[in-house]
């Protein structure tokens, strides 16, 4: 009789499996029974997926974005660890050339530490941590045709499971389809007013090919090797070799507009030898592929401020990619979407459970703090491509641009200054950290070393990846 006299739990609907929904899911499951609702059919183990077609390329997950996991989902990232991924000390571990074609020394004076893994496996740990949970149910090869409620309250959605439609109620509804998200069109057809939207536009195309470890390299931890494009060079052209479990390398290649890598077999090498620096190519060149080429050119960064939206109903919020998608090179969508999800299980420890009028607004708000970062720091490089935006970037922001390639160039010799940039890169501390002691003081002073000449390969990486 007590179970039956008990208050009912507030229901939420998570639209989305993907890493952004499965992270909201995990977040709201103190405060309401959660139904996820995905299109898709999940595949049982570390396997690729239509619905998230950049899985294939290399992701790498900031510290701050590793943080964030382990937060929502405490030992998260060691589970990661413990089925082959790793935890990678930036820059120890990394080879790395900025935009601005200046090579980073390898300090390990700094504690930011990315974790690094194929996107398959990720997912794979995630969903099996995060479906485990009782609270949750995934609905599976459902679609969500649209929102149920009006233009102040949004109370369910209506899906559809094969050739049966029906309508799910709920107190709170998370849209985390990621960048082909609906909810544009689903407000405006319950009379919400559009908000405003931006796109920065740089034209990259993606090229990704997995190749088997070189024999020799699988005795040593091999570093990641980046080489990054230079906005200031169209078109600026860039790739990263990325050491997975299973003993293999993902080499992702990329280029702007006219100088995009293509999914010809006998081109891929010849575009990572193009590179401001070869290295990558001559690492690649005598290595066996394992597969065909993927090639990917939805890398728009697209921004929707849902915060700032003069009426939003209650009960309906959107996070990750569904906000903002990013350029994946600079590696930010994960961390936000983690960091999104403990915004909106932060807001609600305060208010209690969803259903209170304007918690929806606030949840909107704290989830769009982690969006302005990675935006800022995106469309600040991107901005600078011929064509990426309307309008060419205006004089604040291009001495802002400068500034911070000034602080790259000082953290590359400087690991006081590496610090801070890394505080800012990993979403960890805001923009303001680049205006610290630790950056301005060997910034003004000047660096004692020089810079490096070329990739800095121990003699023990360049004899057993390039021998």
């Amino acid at each position: 009789m007590a179970e039956e006299n008990a208050p009912r739990r507030p229901a939420a609907v998570v639209i989305g499996a993907g890493a952004t929904g499965l992270f909201a899911a995990a977040a709201l499951t103190d405060f309401a029974d959660v139904t996820v609702i995905e299109r898709d059919r999940l595949p049982d183990g570390p396997e690729p997926r239509r619905g998230v077609p950049q899985a294939r390329h290399a992701h790498l997950v900031w510290s701050g974005g590793a943080k964030a996991f382990d937060e929502l989902l405490p030992g998260l990232t060691d589970e990661v660890v413990a089925h082959g991924g790793r935890l990678v000390h930036i820059m120890g571990d990394m080879v790395s050339r900025a935009p601005n074609e200046v090579w980073f020394r390898r300090f390990t004076a700094t504690r930011h530490r990315n974790l690094v893994c194929s996107r398959d496996l990720l997912d794979f740990v995630l969903r099996g941590r995060v479906l485990a949970d009782g609270r949750i149910t995934l609905r599976e090869g459902t679609t969500v045709l649209g929102l149920e409620g009006d233009a102040t309250t949004v109370t369910g959605v209506r899906v559809r499971t094969g050739d049966e439609e029906s309508t799910l109620r709920a107190d709170l509804v998370v849209d985390a389809s990621g960048r082909g998200s609906r909810a544009p069109r689903w407000l405006a057809g319950l009379g919400v007013p559009a908000v405003a939207e931006r796109v920065v536009n740089a034209g990259v195309a993606y090229a990704t090919r997995v190749y088997d470890a070189p024999e020799a390299t699988r005795e040593i931890d091999f570093p990641l090797v980046n080489v990054q494009a230079n906005p200031a060079k169209a078109p600026g052209q860039g790739g990263i070799v990325l050491p997975v479990e299973g003993n293999r390398w993902i080499v992702t290649l990329s280029g702007t507009r006219g100088g995009e890598p293509t999914d010809d077999p006998g081109a891929f090498v010849d575009f990572a030898l193009g590179l401001g620096d070869p290295v990558i190519g001559e690492l690649i060149k005598d290595a066996r592929p394992l597969g065909d080429i993927t090639t990917t050119r939805a890398t728009a960064n697209r921004r929707r401020y849902y915060e700032r939206a003069r009426r939003w109903p209650d009960g309906f919020v959107v996070l990750g990619d569904a906000v903002a998608g990013y350029n994946p090179v600079y590696g930010h969508g994960l961390t936000v979407a983690a960091q999104g999800a403990l915004a909106v299980r932060d807001v609600l420890r305060a208010a209690g459970e969803p259903g209170h009028p304007g918690l929806s607004r606030r949840l909107q708000r704290a989830a769009a703090r982690p969006v302005a970062a990675a935006w800022d720091l995106a469309v600040g490089q991107d901005a600078l491509y011929p064509g990426a935006a309307e309008t060419r970037p205006n004089s604040v922001e291009r001495v802002l641009a400068r500034f911070v390639d000034k602080a790259v160039e000082t953290g590359a010799r400087n690991p006081r200054a590496m610090a801070a940039l890394l505080d800012v890169m990993s979403l960890e501390k805001p923009a303001t950290r680049l205006f610290s002691p630790d950056m301005l003081v060997p910034m003004l002073i000047g660096p004692r070393k020089p810079h490096l000449q070329g990739p800095p390969l121990t003699e023990t990486e360049r004899k057993t990846a390039l021998s």
